[in-house]
């Protein structure tokens, strides 16, 4: 039985360390804090997890929590415009609905239940902070050691991708506080979303229905551009305070939002957390002082913004993917050339995110400014970009180079005015049956073909932000 040593008991961490347990590996895993200690503490995260990445949980039976967690259905976009008298206006708002639904589960719910979990289950849980000096010494004992802690001295092991890390500092200053009391939203009261509010210039603020300690509750995340007014959380240490802040942006900058969240108050003492950290790519592989090797696993080796949410889906499919060349890997050395290959698998899925991620820190160009605003326009557009958040591969087609983007569109609208046509002759053709016989097919027949004329009118003279 090949004996492994994962350090790090979050989603990477875990799902790794229970999925390789279910195959019969021995597995050793260290946390720096107990599952007591890690359900009665700070939140960790935001965290909203899309088909595939749940799917790799249900592949693993550990979805626990999939029938009390908000069904998360929609994903939609609003964009704000320039200062106006009561705030800033929304100058683009639309949803899209997403193919498999979404859900975001407290971290210290999951985290601390997973971890029971793997004990439960006969696996070793070494409660120990590591320091480098620690695995010089365990290495020796493992046939692999895999590092899953993000944060802390061990990240020092794995050097940084200059090539792949356009950015040395925090690109955004972040603030979470976890609330009960939002009120239902108006412009789809039949479904749960996440939305994203981008506020240029400033920052964003993304909303999103979650299971924390005390039941169903929302998330409030802004990420504040470094030095702007969103930037504003240094030194709050009150939780009562924190929110009061996010609240006051809300108010200034996204009053839409601000309009259902009057009566919230936080779920509990830890539920807010604000900080920033620098996007980076680092080498996959870590040396130790006495020669042994370590593999970096999920944001240890790939640590993107939050902007596009996909931290927790990028350690779920990180996890999968270290956990099936683990078991091909039978019982072969884990050499650096096997650890590099590891990576590099991950890395296929990873470069999209990652791709995806820098190009939203920035200043959006005309063509994406273009692209957002039709989703307001063609409901295909909106399903195709919410989908994307599953799937950031497929923001290759049509995202990145205007002239795909331009084809796309134009593609869309073809489609569109197509439909168009063919419901006019169908309106037409009802119109004409009222007139010879004063009896509509069915009722309210002509006065849908109107409304059908009015939309697609209002389609073809949408003017978008520039």
């Amino acid at each position: 039985m090949r004996k492994i040593l994962i350090v790090g008991a979050g989603q990477s961490g875990l799902q790794l360390a229970l999925g390789l347990q279910s195959k019969g590996y021995e597995i050793t895993l260290m946390s720096n804090r107990t599952a007591d200690e890690i359900r009665g503490g700070r939140v960790m995260s935001t965290q909203c997890m899309f088909r595939t990445a749940l799917g790799h949980e249900r592949d693993l039976e550990l979805n626990f929590w999939e029938e009390r967690a908000p069904r998360i259905e929609g994903l939609g976009v609003s964009v704000a415009g320039p200062p106006a008298p009561g705030g800033h206006p929304r100058v683009i708002d639309w949803v899209g609905r997403l193919d498999g639904h979404a859900q975001s589960v407290d971290q210290r719910i999951k985290m601390a239940g997973w971890l029971e979990t793997f004990e439960q289950r006969g696996g070793q849980v070494v409660i120990h902070g590591a320091a480098v000096s620690d695995l010089d010494v365990l290495a020796r004992k493992y046939d692999l050691v895999l590092v899953a802690a993000g944060k802390g001295e061990l990240v020092s092991l794995f050097g940084r991708d200059a090539a792949r890390s356009p950015y040395d500092t925090p690109q955004r200053a972040l603030a979470v506080a976890y609330v009960h009391g939002l009120g239902p939203r108006p412009e789809h009261p039949d479904f749960d979303a996440v939305r994203c509010n981008l506020v240029p210039g400033v920052g964003e603020l993304f909303v999103m229905p979650a299971l924390t300690t005390t039941g169903r509750a929302d998330i409030l995340f802004w990420e504040g551009v470094p030095g702007g007014p969103v930037d504003a959380f240094q030194g709050i240490t009150d939780p009562s305070e924190h929110l009061a802040r996010v609240l006051e942006l809300m108010e200034r900058f996204t009053p839409w939002e601000y309009a259902r969240a009057t009566k919230v108050e936080l779920t509990d003492a830890g539920g807010t957390l604000s900080g920033g950290y620098a996007p980076t790519v680092r080498n996959p592989v870590g040396r130790l002082p006495g020669g042994g090797l370590v593999l970096g696993v999920a944001d240890v080796v790939v640590a993107n913004d939050p902007i596009t949410g996909q931290g927790s889906n990028s350690a779920a499919k990180c996890a999968a993917a270290y956990l099936e060349s683990i078991v091909e890997h039978g019982d072969r050395p884990f050499d650096e050339a096997w650890m590099r290959a590891i990576f590099d698998r991950y890395w296929e899925t990873a470069r999209h995110v990652t791709k995806w991620t820098n190009a939203m820190l920035g200043p959006p160009p005309e063509h994406i400014v273009d692209l957002l605003g039709a989703g307001a326009a063609f409901p295909a557009v909106a399903h195709r970009i919410a989908n994307g958040f599953d799937d950031p591969s497929d923001f290759e087609n049509f995202f990145y180079e205007p002239e795909k983007t331009a084809a796309y569109l134009d593609e869309v609208r073809k489609e569109a005015e197509s439909a168009e046509a063919e419901g006019e002759a169908e309106a037409g053709e009802e119109a004409e049956v009222c007139e010879k016989t004063g009896v509509c097919e069915e009722a309210g027949a002509c006065e849908e073909a109107g409304a059908d004329d009015r939309v697609g009118a209002e389609a073809r003279a949408i003017r978008y932000v520039g």
